[in-house]
C-alpha cells in the first residue's frame, strides 16, 4: 500500500494532503481550495512558472461562456487561480498543466530536479498548487496556452519532465499536455495486434492535439487501418494533408447515427474507438462505431462516463469502455518521439500553435 502520509501539523504528504485547505480530509484534486504559499516542505519542489497550457474542454467551456470574450475568459482564469489555490475549472472539473524552472528543491525531494532545470509537469492543474503573480496580463484570453508569472508547487510523488532541447517550449508543452493519449492508444493497438488481430481504429477528432499523436501512435503500433473523423471539411482537408489516416471521414461526432455511419463508409465499424474531442455529447457515436467486443478509448474530459456506461448498456453494445489515463510509464519521451517521427502530426500541432499566437480558433 502507497504511505499517503497523514494531516498532522508540520508534516508532508507526498500525495500533497497537507496542502489542502478545505475540505480538509481529500486528496489535492478533489479539494476546493489548496495552499499555494511559497514555502517547501521537505519533499516538495517549488517551480517559477513560464506558462500554463490549459486543457482543451477547459478552454472551450470558458470561450463560449463568455461568448469568445478574451478578456473575460482571462478574468476568470485569474479568480479560478486566486480562489482556489489551482487552476480548477469548477464547470468541467479540468485544469491543464505547465512549464517553468526549477527554483528550489527540497531535501527530501526524489523527483530527480535541480534549481535551474526547465520542466514541463505532467500532473494537472487540478491537483497543483499554484499562484500568479502577474495578474496574466501578458495574455489575452484568446488561446489554450497562458504566459504568466507566478510560481507552483510540486509534491513528493509528482511527476515532471525536462523540456527537450530541440523543440520550443510552446511544441513541447502542447504535446506533453496530451502525452497519455499516445501511449495508451499505442498499448491497446498493439495487444491487439499480438494476439494476431491487427484493428481497425477511429479516432473521434483526429485533426486535434491527442487526436493525431493517436492516429500516428495506432499506425505505429500496427493498426490495420486507421480513419480520422473530423466535424468540419478544413479539418478535413489538413487531416488529408497530414497523411496520418487511412481514410478520413466527415461527421458530427454528436450525432451517433451520422458518425457511426461515415465511420462504417470509411472502413468500418472500428475495433478501437478513441474520442478526443472537446465537446460533451459524444458517447453514444463512439460506442455506436465499435464492433461488438471492440473497445472504446475516453481521452475528452467532456465525457459523461455515467453515459457512456448506460449507453452502452441501452445499445447492448458489448465493448470494453476505458478511461483515458493521462500517465503511462515512459509516456512524456514516448509522445515527443511520436511527434519527431511524425511529420503530419508535427504539422498539425505547429499550425495549431501559430493559430493561436494569431486570430483564435476555438480547440476541438
Amino acid at each position: 500500500m502507497v504511505d499517503v502520509g497523514t494531516l498532522v501539523a508540520g508534516v508532508s504528504s507526498p500525495v500533497g494532503l497537507h496542502r489542502v485547505l478545505e475540505p480538509l480530509g481529500v486528496l489535492p484534486q478533489a479539494a476546493w481550495r489548496l495552499d499555494a504559499s511559497p514555502a517547501l516542505f521537505a519533499d516538495e519542489v517549488r517551480v517559477r512558472v513560464e506558462r500554463l497550457n490549459l486543457d482543451a474542454a477547459s478552454f472551450r467551456q470558458l470561450w463560449d461562456r463568455h461568448g469568445g470574450d478574451g478578456e473575460a475568459v482571462r478574468a476568470e482564469v485569474a479568480q479560478i487561480i486566486s480562489t482556489r489555490g489551482k487552476m480548477h475549472n469548477p464547470v468541467t472539473g479540468s485544469g491543464g498543466m505547465l512549464v517553468g524552472t526549477v527554483e528550489e528543491v527540497g531535501p527530501d525531494s526524489r523527483l530527480g530536479l535541480a534549481p535551474g532545470d526547465r520542466i514541463a509537469t505532467l500532473v494537472s492543474l487540478t491537483l497543483t498548487p499554484l499562484a500568479i503573480t502577474d495578474g496574466l496580463a501578458a495574455w489575452d484570453g484568446r488561446g489554450e496556452q497562458v504566459p504568466c508569472t507566478g510560481h507552483a508547487i510540486l509534491f513528493g510523488r509528482s511527476i515532471a519532465a525536462h523540456l527537450p532541447a530541440d523543440l520550443p517550449a510552446e511544441l513541447a508543452l502542447a504535446v506533453m499536455d496530451v502525452c497519455g493519449a499516445p501511449a495508451l492508444t499505442h498499448r491497446v493497438v498493439a495487444r491487439y495486434v499480438a494476439q494476431g488481430r491487427p484493428p481497425v481504429v477511429a479516432v473521434i477528432g483526429g485533426a486535434g492535439k491527442s487526436g493525431s499523436l493517436a492516429l500516428a501512435a495506432a499506425r505505429r503500433a500496427g493498426a490495420a487501418r486507421t480513419i480520422g473523423v473530423v466535424p468540419l471539411p478544413s479539418e478535413r482537408e489538413q487531416l488529408t494533408r497530414a497523411e496520418l489516416a487511412d481514410a478520413v471521414a466527415l461527421a458530427d461526432a454528436r450525432d451517433p447515427v451520422a458518425l457511426a455511419g461515415a465511420v462504417a463508409a470509411a472502413g468500418g465499424p472500428a475495433d478501437i474507438t478513441i474520442v478526443c474531442v472537446d465537446v460533451p455529447g459524444c458517447e453514444h457515436g463512439a460506442i455506436l462505431a465499435t464492433a461488438d467486443l471492440g473497445t472504446v478509448i475516453f481521452f475528452s474530459m467532456a465525457t459523461s462516463f455515467a453515459t457512456a456506461a448506460l449507453g452502452a448498456e441501452g445499445l447492448a453494445a458489448d465493448v470494453q469502455l476505458l478511461i483515458g489515463n493521462g500517465y503511462a510509464a515512459g509516456h512524456a519521451d514516448f509522445a515527443l518521439d511520436v511527434l519527431r517521427s511524425s511529420p503530419g502530426a508535427r504539422g498539425l500541432f505547429e499550425a495549431r500553435l501559430a493559430s493561436h499566437a494569431g486570430a483564435v480558433h476555438p480547440p476541438r
